[in-house]
């Protein structure tokens, strides 16, 4: 792997490219060590065959940084998955995928987005929170958890 950039990501310049099929071999590497229940590489082909926005975001170098899918419907969208490489969180990445997520979403006259994080995702939650995400509720018992349990979602809500 080439050198990581430093601890602020402001002065790197990102690619955001529709996500295509040739990128869910790096995607699927990053998924998988992102979450201990990651998505599977058959759901990310249904979501590329379904035609959310998909964004596989570079790197200069061409390294894979992140990705976020976005599902649009009538007026308001549903962030599905947004994930930073591992090694590269805490660096203002999620926030610049965020904010191109945003403009997407406006661009396709969307009202809000919606999203679920784990309670148990400290980080996940507060990055949300930061940026302007409120909780409108919760889904009981909604993502697989270990020991074969589940674990509820925090449903949040962005007004664009």
């Amino acid at each position: 792997m080439s050198a990581l950039p430093g601890p602020d990501s402001r002065a790197i310049a990102l690619s955001f490219a529709p996500m295509q099929v040739e990128d869910l071999d790096e995607v699927m590497a990053i998924e998988s060590v992102a979450y201990p229940f990651p998505w599977t590489h058959g759901n990310f082909l249904d979501s590329l065959y379904s035609g959310y926005e998909m964004s596989a975001v570079r790197l200069p170098s061409g390294l894979l940084v992140g990705y976020y899918l976005l599902m649009l419907s009538v007026d308001e969208a549903h962030l599905l998955n947004i994930t930073v490489r591992p090694e590269l969180q805490g660096r203002g990445f999620g926030r610049r995928m965020l904010d191109h997520m945003v403009e997407v979403a406006r661009a396709h006259k969307m009202q809000s987005v919606l999203l679920e994080v784990r309670p148990s995702n400290d980080q996940a939650v507060m990055v949300y929170e930061r940026y302007g995400f409120a909780g409108i509720g919760v889904r009981r018992a909604y993502y697989p958890a270990g020991d074969n349990k589940r674990e509820d979602a925090i449903v949040m809500r962005l007004v664009l």
